[in-house]
């Protein structure tokens, strides 16, 4: 837990430069593509490429293109409609396809989840009640379709080192990781990307050096060698730290005239769905012991 917590204080500024200094003025995928590039050079020295199996680079590499490449495709975009502290408050449905998407591979039935999500989708209405229009629910999906990415590259990885090699030293492996979000990005950036709207001032440059070697690189090596050594209920909990760790590190320093009313009801809306969902967890592995112990 304390490598999540250290993590999470590292991304903790991460969502406010990117909303304030690069969204809507550089390229999205020009974004992505240098952070991914960035990261993958600082693993590629470590590589070891004879050191496992084929599928499990593959499987590695699927990870890395769903937790990193395509939700940062995601992610992105979804400044262009939403607000900073309204990008951080909408990634808390992440939790939940954290213990779905675990469930479901565990060929388990999440009966709170629907409920949960409907809660949490509340809240976020509760925070722009007067101004839910097309592009607000235009960026309330993107940042699910990131959300399930995320969720989705963790659980698989956690699962893939625990099950399968959980002698490897991660850091000889995790070059794959990033190899498969560059997968993605690249043609996304070949396909999709402005080439006219790349850095202009050495701020964002720097900006973009720093997301990609540090709050990438060693950010995600981190997060993910982390989730290795936390069980799956922890690790949906510790999604959510970096909500108000990024609200608050926004509102401080770029973003004052925050509605904070709104911000604390909707952001205690969908609080409740997160308690909603850990009883009907806590319930269902409740029910599990006992007919085990029966």
């Amino acid at each position: 837990m304390p490598i999540l917590i250290a993590v999470t204080l590292l991304w903790a500024f991460s969502f406010s430069l990117i909303g304030v200094y690069l969204a809507g003025q550089v390229d999205a995928w020009f974004s992505v593509l240098m952070r991914v590039a960035l990261a993958t050079m600082v693993f590629l020295p470590f590589l070891k490429w004879r050191q496992i199996e084929a599928n499990i680079a593959i499987k590695l590499m699927v990870c890395g293109a769903l937790q990193l490449g395509i939700m940062y495709g995601f992610y992105y975009q979804s400044f262009l409609y939403l607000s900073v502290p309204e990008v951080l408050l909408f990634t808390v449905m992440t939790p939940l396809y954290v213990t779905l998407i675990n469930d479901m591979l565990d060929r388990r039935l999440n009966i709170g989840f629907a409920i949960s999500a409907l809660i949490a989708i509340l809240g976020a209405v509760a925070i722009r009640y007067q101004g839910v229009d097309e592009g607000f629910i235009k960026g309330l999906m993107i940042v699910q379709g990131a959300n399930l990415c995320f969720a989705a590259g963790q659980v698989g990885y956690k699962r893939l080192i625990a099950k399968q090699r959980p002698d490897l030293p991660q850091r000889t492996v995790f070059g794959w990781f990033f190899l498969g979000a560059l997968a993605v990005v690249i043609p996304c950036y070949l396909a999709l990307g402005n080439p006219d709207k790349l850095p202009t001032t050495g701020l964002q440059w720097g900006i973009l050096t720093y997301l990609g070697i540090v709050a990438s690189g060693l950010g995600y090596f981190a997060w993910n060698k982390g989730a290795t050594l936390v069980n799956i209920g922890t690790l949906a909990v510790a999604n959510n730290l970096l909500i108000p760790a990024g609200i608050i590190v926004n509102v401080l320093f770029w973003n004052r005239d925050a509605d904070i009313v709104r911000l604390s009801i909707g952001g205690g809306i969908i609080l409740l769905a997160l308690w909603v969902n850990d009883k009907f967890n806590q319930r269902w592995q409740a029910k599990a012991e006992a007919n085990a112990v029966s």
